[in-house]
């Protein structure tokens, strides 16, 4: 199946719609379904027309980790086979140019992101949910740091994400066993903001996504950076940016808009400029 057909793709009502389409793998995630979400969020923030991103999938399943078929890793399958030969480099580099580069995609873009995880969500999987701006889980979601079942450590950003969302304590549990979590116990964790019956996904994550679409969305965008950094700078940096961002905020229709509104004690009518 073309890579179009496996991640489809629709806008309308100003939210950009992703989702994987590979329900009988739980949607596994190959390297050109991930160059493909890369390139949408991408596009999404170049759009003026685009004013919120929900990324979700297809089936059961919301992203079972990276597609390993095919590939010839010498470990699992009872075979005892060698690894091929690799150049020193060459797993880095991998994971720079794609699982990095997707988590960083869905960090870096302009637009608002709503995971909505109607299934399970493990590896690479979980990390695209966690680093999303919002995440909403399906009732039958799990999300399982899978990695250390494979005897590796986790890659797509997990060590950054799961730290600064759970702490450092609970983010090695997790890791350091690979037990599926449900979402339930994620939402009481904090990986998760909200979790909804599984037939009520969809129109939640509708819902959501257009109340963002409705918004300000310069500010929510630089709001997005300033939140994003916090957690790796110190307070003087922190502050000058923040005085940055409303320089930079008030100079928009929006936010002459929003004092408007105020004054003339209305609803505000944010246009994304």
């Amino acid at each position: 199946m073309p890579v179009t057909g496996t991640v489809l793709h629709t806008t309308g009502d100003g939210v950009s719609w992703i989702t994987l389409n590979r329900p009988e793998t739980l949607n596994a995630l190959t390297p050109g379904q991930r160059d493909r979400i890369v390139t949408l969020l991408a596009d999404a923030s170049a759009d003026p027309g685009v004013r919120a991103v929900v990324l979700t999938a297809t089936g059961e399943g919301f992203c079972s980790g990276a597609d390993l078929r095919g590939a010839a890793t010498g470990t699992g399958g009872g075979t005892g086979g060698a690894a091929p030969a690799r150049v020193s480099g060459d797993v880095a580099r991998m994971l720079r140019l794609g699982a990095q580069r997707l988590i960083g995609a869905v960090l870096d873009c302009e637009k608002p992101v709503i995971a909505a995880v109607n299934g399970t969500a493990a590896g690479i999987g979980a990390h695209l949910a966690f680093a999303c701006d919002l995440v909403l889980a399906a009732e039958s979601a799990r999300f399982i740091e899978v990695f250390v079942r494979r005897g590796l450590v986790p890659d797509g950003g997990g060590a950054y994400l799961l730290p600064r969302l759970v702490g450092p304590h609970r983010a090695k549990e997790l890791m350091f066993f690979g037990d599926a979590l449900p979402a339930e116990r994620a939402r009481e964790m904090g990986l998760v903001n909200r979790v909804v019956p599984d037939g009520e996904l969809e129109k939640t994550a509708r819902a959501w996504a257009e109340r963002l679409a409705h918004g300000p969305t310069r500010a929510i965008a630089l709001t997005k950076q300033l939140v994003n950094a916090s957690l790796d700078t110190d307070r003087a940096t922190a502050f000058a940016a923040e005085a940055a961002a409303q320089e930079i905020t008030m100079t928009t229709y929006d936010a002459n808009e929003g004092v408007a509104s105020f004054v003339e004690r209305r609803t505000p009518r944010y246009r994304g400029e």
